[in-house]
């Protein structure tokens, strides 16, 4: 459930007026989402989104997110564009939350993606990385290498509980990932959340790109790491080489890859892994029984950094 703070009618038609966006007529809860309040706001002139911003997000954040996506649309990249009021903010607030209104993007997130949903999105990444470089904000990536220790201290000594031996296992992985770490590769805007469901298709083609409350800047080839994780293994935890080669192909024929960035992705895509196991890590461990977001398996993202930690060559992902 993604619906944290309930809106007013009255409230959500004053909201509306401080828009040029036509005459306020529903608004429905989006149940997807962990992060945010989000709504599907009718208006008399279409649909858009309306966000309410939780406390989970750093409102000092919010000007670098916003900014972000109007500077991506301006470069031709589809992703949900701010709306601005009539006195020109895009951010404002909403029954004590800050709020913000996007336009409506059509399509749907592949519930079983194919090579062909990688090699769009490793076009699309691509792009967005060009075109995010001339974005004059920065912002530093908040869950990288130097936030991974603390995190999985958080789990305090209940670690185990998720499968014997697993403390110890993640300890010495994160020696191994702080002594190797990879420094000056090429960098910038990064999405650093590029699941599946933050991808919308319609008829094959990539149509947009949403959810860029974790981007941040670093380096371009970490962002491919996590989609090697997120897009590249089966239902049965195997990795399916032809969605690799064909999300890195895609990418490399807009952005080519140094060889300095070829050689770190196995180790950055072990960073991913590592990364979202931790935060999964705390949550499957610390979430009420009666919580209303649905825990997800930190034990997948072991399996998925056992497997990068064998790669040695650049051709295990299909490359040549």
């Amino acid at each position: 459930m993604a619906v944290y703070t309930e809106v007013g009618d009255e409230d959500l038609v004053r909201f509306a007026a401080e828009y040029d966006i036509g005459e306020f007529l529903s608004c429905k809860g989006i149940a997807e989402g962990i992060e945010n309040s989000n709504f599907t706001l009718n208006t008399s002139t279409g649909n858009f989104i309306l966000t309410l911003y939780e406390k989970r997000v750093d409102a000092k954040d919010l000007p670098f997110f916003l900014g972000l996506m109007d500077h991506l649309d301006a470069a031709g990249i589809p992703c949900p564009t701010p709306v601005h009021g009539r006195d020109g903010e895009a951010l404002r607030q909403l029954c004590g939350r800050p709020a913000a209104i996007f336009t409506f993007l059509s399509g749907m997130w592949p519930r079983r993606n194919t090579p062909e949903h990688a090699a769009e999105l490793g076009r699309a990444m691509a792009e967005m990385h060009l075109a995010g470089a001339d974005f004059p904000m920065t912002r530093a990536n908040g869950l990288s290498l130097e936030s991974w220790r603390p995190l999985l201290a958080q789990s305090g000594d209940r670690v185990d509980e998720v499968t014997p031996g697993l403390a110890k296992e993640l300890n010495g992985e994160l020696d191994a990932l702080e002594e190797n770490w990879p420094e000056g590769l090429p960098g910038g805007v990064i999405h650093a959340d590029l699941f599946p469901d933050n991808v919308f298709f319609r008829d094959g083609r990539l149509v947009g790109m949403i959810d860029f409350y974790f981007a941040c800047t670093d380096m371009f080839a970490y962002d491919l790491g996590i989609c090697l994780n997120a897009w590249c293994f089966e239902p049965d935890r195997s990795f399916n080489i032809t969605k690799a080669r064909r999300l890195l192909t895609a990418y490399r024929k807009v952005r080519d890859f140094s060889e300095a960035e070829l050689t770190a992705l196995p180790l950055l895509a072990r960073g991913a892994a590592m990364r979202f196991l931790l935060t999964r890590l705390y949550d499957w461990l610390y979430t009420p029984d009666d919580a209303l977001v649905t825990r997800k398996d930190p034990l997948e993202y072991l399996i998925k950094l056992r497997f990068h930690r064998e790669i040695t060559s650049p051709a295990e992902y299909g490359l040549e």
